[in-house]
């Protein structure tokens, strides 16, 4: 017996280590064809062609500026702290990758003997944890600012971690409504949920703005790249990172849009739900089942990947007093109200 529990045990840590293994090469894959995305949908939208020389119609353009990022010359300033300073972008790069352990990429394949889960961790409090992580986030934005010894950085970190620490605020009030609808602070219970009574962008659309919003402002993304704004600050809090400290900081920001629309997809739109068709009358192969749900969540991610693209084409950039008006006068009200008429329409209606 004791034998046989131990080798589940195997099994389940190697499922486990495959699927992160899974998920963090597609989280770079994504993060480096969205930048040729975005490159190639800014030439769409200002009428030209976009990288077009490496490979076919550019698609190894990713791996060519990859290759230059790795190569590039390294540089450390002599009076930053080193340590803090190789910190900044590894933490960066780690909090955007932990996000996605607790988000259900689809349906779990049953099999005659086990059920594999496309889901690292499917905790109770798994929105809790990814508002948790994201918090995290702004140290690697204020740890390499302040490290780099320079004041233009750090500046520019301050300003990035007090535009995330504000947006924070309304993002989460406005997450509030969708959990009184729920009843559950756990991922795949909302997307079961969301089964049964339709998706919750249909209730909450207000919700879903001022989320949406807000993603925008925590991933530092056009009208909110304050940080980086390098007509008033050079090159924003990565000033003085170079080589792949600075592709980490860069890629960060990709791996981020990408965890934000998953997050948004399963939060408002159903996650990996298909639309008016039945999972639980599907009687074809469990396996097709888990492929076709995970790509019609690609599909909502790749949605909203291609929103963030079309706003930072589109809007320019705020003032910061114009960011943090919207944040801290307009969109947090918004929310408290939101919330409020959520709750008493809830209250009402159970009578």
């Amino acid at each position: 017996m004791n034998q046989y529990l131990i080798a589940m045990d195997s099994w389940y840590i190697l499922e486990k280590l495959i699927l992160i293994g899974a998920l963090i090469g597609l989280s770079f894959f994504i993060a480096m064809y969205t930048t040729l995305a975005e490159r190639k949908i800014a030439g769409w939208m200002q009428d030209r062609m976009g990288p077009n020389r490496a490979g076919p119609f550019g698609i190894f353009q990713p791996l060519a500026d990859g290759g230059k990022l790795f190569f590039k010359e390294e540089i450390t300033p002599t009076s930053s702290n080193r340590f803090l300073f190789l910190l900044g972008p590894a933490l960066a790069m780690i909090v955007a990758l932990i996000t996605s352990t607790v988000i259900p990429w689809g349906a779990s394949y049953v099999g005659e003997t086990r059920t594999v889960a496309l889901q690292v961790a499917d905790v109770d409090m798994g929105i809790l944890i990814v508002f948790g992580i994201v918090s995290v986030g702004v140290y690697g934005i204020m740890i390499g600012g302040w490290a780099s010894n320079n004041k233009f950085s750090l500046l520019a970190a301050i300003r990035g971690a007090s535009q995330m620490v504000s947006y924070e605020l309304p993002m989460g009030l406005s997450l509030i409504a969708v959990l009184f609808m729920t009843g559950s602070l756990k991922m795949s219970a909302m997307v079961e949920y969301q089964m049964q009574h339709g998706w919750n962008v249909l209730y909450q659309p207000l919700g879903f703005l001022i989320f949406f919003v807000c993603a925008l402002a925590e991933c530092n993304r056009t009208p909110f790249d304050l940080p980086e704004a390098e007509n008033e600050l050079n090159f924003g809090y990565h000033q003085e990172y170079s080589s792949m400290k600075l592709g980490f900081y860069l890629f960060a920001e990709y791996i981020n849009m990408f965890v934000s629309s998953a997050v948004m997809a399963t939060l408002f739109f159903g996650g990996y739900d298909i639309p008016f068709f039945d999972e639980t009358a599907w009687q074809g192969s469990a396996l097709v089942l888990s492929a076709l749900t995970f790509a019609v969540m690609m599909a909502k991610v790749s949605f909203f990947l291609f929103l963030f693209i079309w706003i930072r084409w589109t809007i320019p950039r705020f003032r910061y007093d114009q960011l943090m008006n919207l944040g801290w006068k307009k969109l947090i009200p918004l929310a408290l109200i939101n919330m409020l008429i959520s709750a008493a329409l809830l209250l009402f209606l159970n009578k």
